[in-house]
């Protein structure tokens, strides 16, 4: 059993536990599942890269976290969409669950975030925002329904 953080796609934060990768991809509902290491390679962020329309907004609070967490600036940080759930890997890579001390690790840094680097994630989430709009308003209009 392994504690591990998930980030629901409305910002809320849960600690639950996880026995395998199959648990965390049924957590973020989808099969595509890919991951990101913190670089201290200390946490793995899980993700799916999908562009279906549920799932287009982006989780704030767990991008805010990977920027906490990696070398990424605000500018470069890749945004998190949907549920994202953090854990941690063993030394061989297997799935292990957040001590407390790795939880209150986490605690710290996501609130190390700057103003600027909270303007600059705010105008990339809004333009973000307003081309996904864009995009599926000429969907409507050509007629073409993208799940």
């Amino acid at each position: 059993m392994n504690t591990i953080l998930y980030f629901s796609p409305e910002g809320a934060v849960y600690e639950t536990r996880a026995y395998s990768n199959a648990d965390i991809a049924g957590l973020v509902h989808d099969y595509g599942l890919e991951s990101l290491t913190s670089s201290d390679r200390q946490f793995d962020f899980w993700f799916t890269p999908t562009t279906r329309r549920c799932r287009r907004k982006v989780n704030r609070s767990a991008t805010e976290l990977l920027l906490a967490t990696t070398g990424f600036t605000a500018k470069t940080v890749p945004l998190l969409y949907g549920a994202v759930v953090v854990a941690t890997h063993d030394s061989v890579g297997d799935l292990d669950g957040l001590s407390w001390q790795q939880l209150d690790l986490l605690s710290k840094r996501s609130t190390t975030l700057t103003r600027r680097d909270d303007r600059m994630l705010n105008r990339r989430i809004k333009r973000e925002a307003r081309r996904l709009d864009a995009q599926a308003s000429a969907n409507v209009v050509t007629g073409r329904y993208v799940e």
